[in-house]
């Protein structure tokens, strides 16, 4: 049975994911849905990647052998929303912020980002392991008439801040509310699906709750082949990653620049 813990009104979850790496193909349909489902705005020439804004961010690796025994893979990376260890959830970014503008939410496991109280520090993304946080150089600008593609449930970030993946939070807010108006306590794993998740066309991420069984993602994540990224740190990450491929599993706990483990964003 799903283990369930009594905080306040109601239970808590851990939502998480598990990445197929083998089904992925690196196409960046993840990192443009994310961009589109955040408001997260982009300027002309984004190949700048130490000043461009990417929640999610799509790495590609080789096993360093020649043809023909090359093998690449791709593995995307969002926030890992880490849960770290022991009762007050030291993650690394939470444990540095000055401004308590990020934080650890007990009743769902995600990672917050409270754009209105960070002011630019960047503490939280010297010492995030995965570089999943970035800052935002410039204030939001859009082409003439995209402005209209934007969403409503999200807010668009000012300059001078930090911003990172939230699992689409708002979307968890959407279903409960949808839930609350139907005077249904519990939300179906279908209500609650991340932007990437459902734009991948290879199927190549499950999202859900990583305590309950009968969410996919929680059968996934303890299936053979399953490993989370720089597992060494201790950070108690809920993204999952699983490939057949014993040296991609390798890979991911090493540092960059080890002979044969080179990473490069794709």
């Amino acid at each position: 049975m799903k283990e369930e813990h009594q905080k306040g009104h109601g239970k808590t979850y851990k939502y998480g994911m598990v990445v197929d790496l083998d089904k992925c193909t690196g196409c960046g349909a993840c990192m443009v849905a994310c961009m589109a489902e955040n408001n997260i705005s982009f300027r002309k020439d984004d190949t700048n990647k130490l000043v461009s804004n990417f929640w999610m961010r799509v790495y590609k690796i080789s096993n360093g052998l020649p043809f023909p025994d090359a093998d690449i893979s791709y593995i995307p990376r969002p926030c890992m929303h880490c849960e770290g260890h022991g009762h007050h959830h030291a993650t690394p970014c939470v444990s540095v912020c000055p401004a308590c503008a990020t934080d650890y939410d007990h009743e769902t496991g995600i990672v917050s980002q409270v754009y209105t109280r960070c002011f630019g520090c960047r503490y939280c993304m010297a010492a995030c392991p995965y570089h999943a946080r970035v800052f935002n150089w410039w204030d939001p600008r859009w082409p003439e008439g995209m402005e209209k593609y934007l969403s409503p449930d999200v807010s668009p970030r000012m300059r001078g801040v930090v911003e990172k993946c939230s699992f689409c939070f708002h979307r968890l807010q959407r279903a409960r509310n949808k839930a609350y108006a139907e005077k249904r306590r519990e939300i179906g794993e279908d209500e609650y699906q991340t932007a990437c998740t459902e734009a991948c066309p290879g199927g190549a991420i499950t999202f859900g709750d990583l305590d309950n069984p009968e969410h996919k993602v929680c059968k996934l994540k303890d299936a053979p082949g399953t490993f989370r990224l720089l597992e060494k740190l201790g950070t108690n990450p809920k993204v999952y990653y699983t490939t057949t491929r014993d040296w991609v599993q390798k890979a991911a706990d090493v540092y960059v620049g080890n002979e044969g483990n080179g990473v490069t964003p794709a």
